[in-house]
């Protein structure tokens, strides 16, 4: 038997959906089968819904069926010995940019605001952290104006570690803004 549609040999005659493509060899259909199978309940699922409309669970999350066959398999199993397909759950690797994560400042900006005018918390005004920034000009001042007395080089000193760590979180683009999204884009 071949399909009707791809033309893929089709070597039991109980199979019901092409291997290849899908195609519904059992009767005509104005609904293509996805060949992807609910992992909690087995029903064959149409397109690649979030939801499987059978068992209410997300269908690539379970471990009772095979996503590829249907077959029940073994919820430690690697594979299904039946098809072959492999059954680990393949991670959803979302970058910073397709969750929205990201701010539109440059991190250009932020590097060297930070490098030269780090000291007085001005790279922190550009991220919109005001109050930080003004923490930072504020023990700036104390400590530049303390210094003869030896008091100033206490705030100095937590002012320029301060700025260490933002410029190096500056540099690796995990400084955040003052909306929480990563200053990664080197350019506006």
């Amino acid at each position: 038997m071949h399909c009707t549609n791809c033309g893929q040999q089709i070597d039991d005659p109980q199979t019901k959906f092409c291997p290849k493509c899908g195609n519904n060899l059992q009767g005509a259909t104005d609904i293509k089968p996805s060949g992807i199978f609910c992992r909690n309940c087995g029903k064959q699922l149409i397109g690649r819904p979030d939801i499987c409309m059978n068992c209410g669970a997300k269908p690539l999350l379970g471990n009772s069926y095979c996503p590829s066959c249907g077959s029940t398999t073994n919820a430690q199993a690697v594979i299904c010995v039946k098809c072959g397909a492999g059954l680990e759950a393949k991670p959803t690797i979302v970058k910073e940019t397709e969750k929205g994560n990201v701010s539109s400042k440059s991190r250009l900006v932020l590097v060297l605001l930070s490098f030269f005018l780090g000291q007085l918390g001005v790279h922190r005004f550009y991220a919109g952290k005001i109050a930080t920034g003004v923490v930072m000009l504020i023990l700036t001042i104390i400590g530049y104006s303390t210094i003869i007395i030896i008091f100033g080089f206490l705030p100095l000193t937590v002012v320029w570690i301060w700025n260490l760590v933002d410029f190096i979180m500056a540099l690796a683009g995990s400084f955040k803004d003052k909306e929480g999204k990563a200053i990664t884009k080197w350019s506006d």
